[in-house]
């Protein structure tokens, strides 16, 4: 079966987009979209290098999810992963020379070359942390919230997973929780189709994902997750309403994944996903999308892309540079955040 693009897939409720946006927010949400698209492909193309000690699940094709929820966040407001952390962590403000240290297991990576990709931490900018357990990081952010609650802290918090999360019981748990004391949360689900190389019609039955957490009494929606701003007003939207005391609210963000689901390049040749169905996603590509529209409206052109993208590279390339660059862990390091003996 070849999932053609957006076929039998429903957005609701529309998104409600402003009627006009600053010209530099627009500009941001590019530069920022392809800032995470090009540090991507600078890790896929040197990951056969073997010198990352650490997986790695790249999120090519779903960069508006992360970029768009995290632009209706303020820096105090905290934001929880699961595995697929990359985007997540850039969007957030995280620093790329401690991300990259941190896939080289370097000392100073941003969870002190502990964690690798899936537990990344930048407290600084209000990344929490991510867990590689399916689900893991749900009901730790429902916690988080219900503390923020307790202590008055005007703080909202924020969980992204996959659509294989919700086939744990740990989320819905945690929504009944949420729902039930009125949180400052918001759940995002990244709904790519596939739990690794399974689809999602082989794992769950034909209900909507947003439809079931509607029934535990949430503000709920799915949205089209290759549009930025249709993700940036949903998630504005959901932050308006945690922080007025509306309560938690469920955004299914619809984004195909590009590459296989963990380490480098497009594993749909093994058989379990036709490469014509990802050919046709790739014609969604958030990027590109927001680029055509950005200089059909003469706010942005080639001339200035380009610009950018050398600004990109120079960045990346320097990030890398002082990862590869940096200290290893020591021996006398091994004890170092450890809480038992």
């Amino acid at each position: 079966m070849i999932r053609y693009p957006y076929k039998d897939i429903e957005f609701s409720p529309a998104p409600r987009p402003k009627k006009k946006y600053d010209p530099d927010f627009l500009i941001g949400l590019y530069r920022s979209m392809l800032r995470i698209r090009m540090i991507q492909e600078a890790i896929e193309s040197r990951y056969h290098e073997d010198q990352m000690k650490s997986p790695i699940h790249l999120v090519i094709g779903q960069e508006a999810t992360s970029v768009g929820v995290c632009a209706a966040l303020r820096n105090t407001d905290q934001v929880y992963s699961s595995h697929r952390t990359q985007g997540n962590y850039l969007a957030k403000g995280g620093s790329l020379k401690a991300m990259l240290s941190e896939l080289y297991c370097r000392l100073n990576g941003c969870a002190g070359s502990r964690g690798g990709s899936m537990h990344l931490l930048d407290k600084s900018v209000g990344y929490a942390g991510s867990s590689a357990i399916v689900a893991g990081s749900v009901p730790v952010t429902t916690g988080a919230a219900f503390s923020a609650q307790l202590l008055k802290k005007d703080q909202v918090n924020v969980v992204f997973f996959g659509d294989a999360a919700t086939e744990e019981g740990a989320v819905w748990e945690s929504l009944n929780f949420a729902a039930l004391k009125s949180l400052p949360v918001i759940y995002i689900c990244e709904n790519n189709f596939y739990s690794v190389c399974s689809s999602l019609e082989v794992r769950q039955p034909g209900v909507d994902i947003y439809k079931k957490a509607e029934a535990f009494g949430l503000n709920s929606c799915r949205i089209d997750g290759s549009q930025v701003l249709h993700v940036y007003e949903a998630a504005r939207e959901a932050v308006e309403r945690a922080q007025s005391g509306g309560g938690p609210t469920f955004i299914e963000s619809v984004a195909y994944r590009w590459r296989g689901h963990g380490g480098a390049g497009d594993d749909s040749a093994s058989g379990y996903r036709d490469p014509e169905e990802v050919k046709a996603w790739q014609e969604f590509c958030p990027i590109e999308g927001l680029y055509k529209e950005l200089v059909k409206q003469k706010q942005l052109d080639e001339v200035r892309k380009n610009s950018m993208k050398e600004e990109i590279q120079e960045e990346i390339q320097e990030a890398f540079e002082h990862a590869i660059n940096s200290p290893n862990p020591e021996e006398k390091d091994l004890s170092t955040h450890v809480y038992s003996d």
